[in-house]
């Protein structure tokens, strides 16, 4: 009875909760939030030397080209990451395993030297077992995505490299569609119109999801992933 009791308490705290969340729309992240990405340090970032030009020289080695578009190179410094991903993959695996393993033995009583007069003067022991597995999986996956993305420059690395992130959010019916990405990029590999491709982007995070109705419908429920979590079947 009193498992009951919880059971039903728990189910409507949960009623309440949902329908709190139904009457509520995703709100937007504030501004910022998306070019202060977690990260670890970078150990392999070797310093350049010498920043400045030669003895006669007039302009600096990180000085802006004037005859040339303006490109990011400096903390603050925004440009435009080009994702084009056209993925597709298939994937098909399946094992069989099976063992089994048997004994059979006989062991006498030896009641027949002290003359006793039973029906039974031995036994046969059987030992069987085996075991079983099987598994099946398979993959189908075809993936296209095509946007184009501002990022800002958060950091110039000792070797020149320029650490990046940007995101962008797009609120439509109560879903919001978020994009992310970060990375580092060198700056030769910068165009003059200031874009850079993703699969230029070293250590590329780049994530695109969203948060809202659609997304909470797609989702299982909270005792369908807490049950997926404890089962251990």
């Amino acid at each position: 009875m009193r498992m009951l009791i919880v059971t039903a308490a728990l189910l409507a705290i949960a009623g309440c909760q949902s329908s709190k969340d139904a009457m509520d729309q995703p709100h937007l992240m504030p501004l910022g939030f998306g070019i202060q990405p977690p990260r670890d340090p970078l150990p392999i970032a070797i310093a350049s030397g010498n920043a400045g030009g030669g003895p006669n020289s007039t302009w600096g080695r990180n000085s802006r080209d004037m005859f040339s578009d303006l490109r990011a190179t400096h903390v603050g410094d925004s440009l435009t990451v080009n994702i084009t991903v056209n993925d597709k993959a298939e994937f098909d695996n399946e094992s069989d395993r099976s063992r089994e393993s048997g004994i059979n033995t006989g062991i006498g009583l030896g009641l027949g030297a002290l003359n006793f007069q039973l029906p039974v003067t031995s036994a046969d022991v059987t030992l069987k077992g085996g075991t079983s597995s099987n598994g099946k999986g398979s993959i189908d996956r075809s993936e296209k995505l095509n946007l184009n993305v501002a990022a800002i420059v958060t950091e110039v690395l000792p070797n020149g490299n320029l650490v990046i992130s940007g995101s962008q959010e797009i609120m439509v019916n109560y879903e919001v569609r978020v994009l992310t990405v970060a990375g580092i990029v060198r700056p030769y590999d910068i165009s003059s119109r200031n874009t850079v491709s993703y699969e230029k982007v070293a250590e590329a995070r780049i994530s695109y999801g969203g948060r809202g109705r659609i997304s909470d419908v797609q989702q299982p429920g909270w005792a369908q992933r807490v049950y997926d979590k404890t089962t251990p079947f």
